[in-house]
């Protein structure tokens, strides 16, 4: 597929066909290509978490949605959470992928990089978050490309103990954010895609060149 086209097809996928498991190879690919991601210093800071048993997806789902005590406790957006986990987890694979700051730290602390000490705060952003989150940009774009769907959600933070422990992730490893990865079984209607392109911002409201510049109301401009 060309590459415009995977751009063109992009969307978050939230309810997959249960019926078309993913061959060995697709999954590969879509791990192998997470790793062609940039990082700082190239130190690959990251570690992936690739789900396919029912039963390790049924684990993910219950301890990353509702917490080790199950449902208790529950919201009144409770009844919204159960539909969208009602399509969610029709996925057949869900990778999640981690940040490992202290890869970063360490990296950055020989002598090539020419600094002396671990210090956090020479970083301007976290960029060990910031690599992940590229490494799952390009799992949703070969997604695409295999011609799946995709979606890139989170792990709230009350849940990552009770998913550490599920899983046996260390402690220096950070939930950025999961994949669920499938063949698409909710369909883009006519309405919903004219929607989604009335809802695009504009490359000129976006994008500011040579410095940035308000964007007036219509009304306002002179």
């Amino acid at each position: 597929m060309e590459f415009r086209e995977v751009l063109r097809r992009r969307r978050m996928v939230r309810e997959y066909d249960p019926g078309r498991p993913l061959s060995p190879e697709v999954v590969e690919r879509v791990l192998a290509h997470a790793l062609r991601a940039p990082s700082a210093g190239f130190s690959q800071g990251w570690g992936f978490l690739a789900l396919q048993d029912k039963a390790d997806l049924d684990l993910f789902w219950e301890v990353s949605t509702f917490g080790k005590d199950s449902r208790s406790g529950r919201t009144a957006a409770a009844s919204t959470l159960d539909e969208w986990l009602a399509g969610m987890s029709t996925a057949p694979l869900v990778v999640v992928a981690h940040s490992h700051k202290d890869a970063y730290l360490d990296r950055y602390a020989r002598p090539d990089k020419g600094w002396t000490d671990r210090a956090e705060d020479r970083w301007p952003v976290p960029y060990w978050d910031i690599d992940a989150g590229m490494a799952a940009l390009l799992m949703l774009l070969t997604a695409v490309d295999e011609g799946l769907g995709a979606c890139l959600f989170g792990i709230q933070p009350e849940n990552h103990d009770a998913y550490r422990e599920a899983f046996g992730v260390p402690e220096g490893f950070v939930p950025v954010g999961a994949v669920s990865v499938g063949y698409a079984a909710d369909k883009v209607t006519p309405e919903r895609r004219a929607s989604f392109a009335a809802r695009r911002r504009p490359v000129e409201e976006v994008v500011h060149r040579g410095r940035w510049s308000a964007q007036l109301p219509a009304d306002d401009e002179a």
